[in-house]
């Protein structure tokens, strides 16, 4: 059951991910995604190692895309090449079982320090799934430059 519900398409938002949602993890590793959230992924979606210690959610169309543009860069330069691995060496396609939950995988879970509470967090162009605890304090750091940064890049 859900236990936060902030955003989603009651604002009028479409196409993207917006909003914020915390589920719990069951004891098997699944995690009901929302249901804003699947209308929008498909039958079908990637989920894979993102940047700092969270898991992205690509809907397949988003992740052709990104697999693209990923192909067209240098493979001759290490630096490329180690983030290539990491990102695709994680990728796992998944779908809904008939409650809406998906299977998370016991290395992503442990790489994004997930072991109960699960946030998910609608960004646009995908979903990130953040450990509730981790998200805590990614949240308090960044919500201190927020207006920094939104001064900065013109918002």
């Amino acid at each position: 059951m859900p236990n936060k519900d902030i955003g989603g398409e009651k604002w009028g938002i479409v196409g993207m991910f917006v909003g914020q949602y915390t589920y719990s993890l069951d004891q098997k590793g699944r995690v009901v995604v929302p249901s804003k959230y699947r209308q929008k992924l498909g039958d079908s979606f990637i989920i894979t190692r993102g940047l700092d210690k969270c898991v992205f959610i690509y809907p397949m169309e988003e992740w052709n895309a990104l697999s693209e543009r990923l192909e067209q860069l240098p493979f001759t330069k290490k630096d490329v090449r180690s983030f290539v691995r990491m990102f695709f060496s994680g990728a796992v396609e998944v779908s809904t079982d008939s409650q809406g939950r998906i299977s998370l995988p016991p290395f992503l879970r442990e790489y994004a320090g997930i072991s109960k509470d699960v946030v998910f967090l609608g960004v646009g162009n995908r979903i990130e799934l953040w450990s509730k605890e981790i998200w805590g304090v990614y949240e308090k750091d960044s919500s201190e430059l927020f207006e920094k940064i939104a001064e900065e890049i013109g918002i």
